[in-house]
């Protein structure tokens, strides 16, 4: 499943590296082969500064060793052996009437001694964070997760983007991060699932994530916006930083098994603010935009 998995995020990496490039005309990713000490590596790939991009990255990983005593304290477990694979990306765009989106799909492995597989699980999902709301976009992303997730259980949408409302939540500012979308994790083998059909519903959403994101970023890239609106999108920024920093557990997991630093924060915006007790004007654009982080909306 392993072997399986890692070449399909190889693929997918190339994929949609490829269409974005071709998206923004002018900026290209920039490619970092890196390798870990404890075992593995990854393939990062960054755009910035581009017409469509202001930054951008979109990495893979595998990375393999002994799990440390920090995380053996958090997964409950005793001395073991690890293997984690992913793809991690994240996309900011420079006009603020296109929305930020995050999207990661990966697979876990836990060994015994004798190097059985003791545990193994996917995770991942896909979330979209507008600065400027429009209600289209966020049905269409929606719609988008939702069509991928019927084709495996009538379920897994309802499920994963309630889920995905409670975990991409700043507690501490109590509103969302953005509009949400699918977050699931420790999907295991069980009676109603194999691991091959976890497979197949994890690859299924990743490649459902260009047909979620591109038709929204197409629509908004060229529209005109003020210098005040670009300031709101450096504000909201700002929360999308919060977040990463202080709630996020795939932040966490990287700094505590020695990941690579610049990987684990490509996620943060280049041009971010932090303004003292700002407060949208009443009946703004902005002021709409933050009543539905407040509450999280059913979409379709």
């Amino acid at each position: 499943m392993k072997d399986l998995f890692f070449k399909y995020i190889h693929e997918l990496q190339d994929t949609i590296t490829s269409k974005l490039e071709m998206m923004d005309g002018t900026a290209a990713f920039k490619e970092d082969i890196w390798k870990r000490p404890e075992g593995g590596g990854g393939r990062t790939r960054v755009i910035e500064n581009g017409t469509v991009f202001e930054k951008g990255g979109v990495n893979i990983s595998g990375v393999h060793g002994k799990l440390p005593a920090s995380m053996q304290a958090y997964f409950k477990v005793g001395e073991v052996d690890f293997f984690a694979c992913g793809l991690s990306l994240v996309l900011h765009p420079k006009n603020p009437m296109a929305p930020t989106v995050h999207a990661n799909w990966r697979y876990f492995e836990m060994y015994n001694e004798h190097g059985d597989i003791i545990d193994q699980w996917f995770g991942g999902g896909q979330d979209l964070t507008p600065y400027y709301l429009f209600d289209e976009d966020a049905i269409h992303f929606h719609q988008t997760c939702k069509t991928a997730c019927d084709k495996h259980s009538p379920d897994f949408y309802e499920t994963y983007k309630n889920r995905c409302d409670e975990y991409f939540y700043n507690s501490h500012r109590d509103e969302a991060r953005g509009i949400g979308g699918l977050f699931f994790d420790y999907c295991k083998a069980s009676d109603a699932m194999s691991m091959a059909q976890w497979f197949d519903f994890v690859s299924e959403v990743g490649n459902s994530f260009l047909e979620a994101y591109v038709p929204i970023l197409e629509k908004r890239i060229h529209l005109p916006y003020t210098p005040e609106e670009r300031n709101w999108q450096e504000i909201r920024r700002g929360r999308y930083v919060e977040f990463n920093l202080v709630h996020d557990k795939g932040t966490l997991f990287g700094l505590k098994t020695n990941g690579r630093i610049e990987s684990i924060l490509m996620s943060l915006p280049p041009h971010v603010q932090w303004v003292y007790d700002h407060h949208p004007e009443p009946n703004s654009r902005e002021e709409q935009l933050m009543r539905v982080l407040k509450t999280p909306k059913n979409w379709v």
